[in-house]
């Protein structure tokens, strides 16, 4: 009997032992909010969401409310360190009639090649939403653009992407808008930003017909070129203003739009099948020929809840994946070669320090990962914790 419990204890040892040299996503700074269970202010913000490093290696993101379990919602942009120190660089304010005008609940950010920080909001303004700037330092915030300002939403409304283009200037897609007709609106659109003046520009308007509508993403391709979905897999080249759909047909298909350029300058992006549980990598050629599904690589019955794609410099994709295995979130390795999972990183649940749900992730200048998580994360008496900043020691070599 002693014997069996001491071999018991040996692979438990072990188990333990292999676990922990397994990398574990690590909380960076854990967004702290006042109040119990889960309803109060948020003093830095709480539901984090986008993050990139900046050109001066901090990092910059965007918290989703200034509250949570309330109606009003706010949200922040902050900045971070490596080594975990938060600046709130901007806070969204209900103003005198709870209106938010200049922005409420921040989603996209970017860092635009004047060095400002440029990012989207879903509220506010006059309703629906917001383009604004603001230094890294923190001063200088502006609105740049406030959606629907134009008679029927001509100026599109709900931004679904924002990215600096190959020319300097900064280019997204809205949801709705513009000037085709779709479901008694317009059909969304691509619009530009100047950062020397600010301008605000459509530059193009989705018809709902032969080029499609409700553009999902937008993503910076081979030579400048600009590739998303709307239905169709479309090129739009901001130098000549050409549009054009591209040949690829996508039968019972549903596409995460084109969100990398792979090793071999080929397009890469996610697919589920209609009726079908599960998700897997695509590859196609710029002009939208060779289109690859490789089988899925994730077959849970909700078929995960994937973000973006990142290339990563082992040369590999990578993505954090909302649910995952445990329905609280996986970050994965996929090869370019097949699809299939290379490697799983767990260690998020509701107990976790690094908290649940992480969404998007970047890769740092010296290899690892970061990203944010939802919700949860480490907290003490009398306050809730709304989500973290994490970083993954993955092993990745330096960008």
């Amino acid at each position: 009997m002693k014997g069996k419990i001491t071999l018991a204890a040996l692979f438990a040892l072990l188990a333990i032992s292999a676990y922990a040299a397994t990398p574990q996503p690590v909380a960076v700074y854990t967004f702290i909010c006042n109040g119990s269970p889960s309803v109060g202010p948020c003093p830095h913000g709480g539901t984090p969401g986008s993050l990139f490093q900046g050109s001066d290696g901090n990092f910059y993101g965007t918290t989703q409310v200034s509250s949570e379990g309330m109606s009003n919602n706010g949200g922040t942009v902050f900045s971070l360190t490596s080594g975990g120190t938060l600046k709130t660089l901007h806070t969204f304010v209900a103003g005198a009639k709870q209106t938010y005008p200049n922005g409420n609940n921040p989603g996209l950010l970017v860092e635009g090649p004047d060095g400002k920080i440029y990012g989207s909001t879903i509220y506010g303004g006059l309703g629906y939403g917001v383009l604004f700037r603001v230094n890294r330092t923190g001063g200088g915030f502006k609105v740049i653009h406030k959606f629907c300002s134009e008679q029927n939403c001509a100026d599109g409304v709900g931004v679904t992407t924002l990215l600096v283009g190959a020319d300097g200037n900064l280019y997204g897609t809205t949801f709705a808008g513009g000037t085709g007709s779709c479901f008694g609106g317009g059909c969304g659109t691509i619009f530009r930003v100047t950062p020397s003046s600010g301008a605000y520009a459509v530059v193009f308007d989705f018809n709902g017909t032969t080029d499609g509508y409700e553009p999902t993403s937008l993503m910076l391709g081979p030579g400048g070129a600009l590739y998303g979905l709307s239905g169709p897999l479309y090129e739009y080249i901001p130098a000549s203003g050409t549009f054009q759909v591209l040949p690829t047909k996508f039968p019972n298909l549903t596409l995460g739009a084109p969100s990398v350029v792979g090793p071999n300058g080929n397009l890469y992006g996610l697919y589920f099948t209609l009726g079908q549980n599960g998700v897997g990598l695509f590859e196609m050629q710029p002009d939208g020929s060779n289109l690859q599904l490789f089988p899925f690589y994730n077959t849970l019955p909700a078929g995960g809840t994937p973000g973006g794609l990142l290339l990563a410099s082992d040369g590999n994709f990578w993505l954090a994946d909302f649910h995952g295995s445990s329905g609280y979130g996986d970050i994965l390795s996929l090869s370019p070669s097949d699809g299939t999972v290379l490697q799983t990183f767990t260690g998020f649940s509701t107990t976790a320090a690094a908290g649940a749900y992480p969404g998007g992730i970047v890769q740092a200048q010296d290899g690892t990962l970061w990203g944010t998580t939802y919700d949860f994360g480490d907290y003490t008496n009398g306050h809730f914790a709304a989500g973290t900043a994490f970083s993954l020691n993955a092993g990745l070599p330096p960008r």
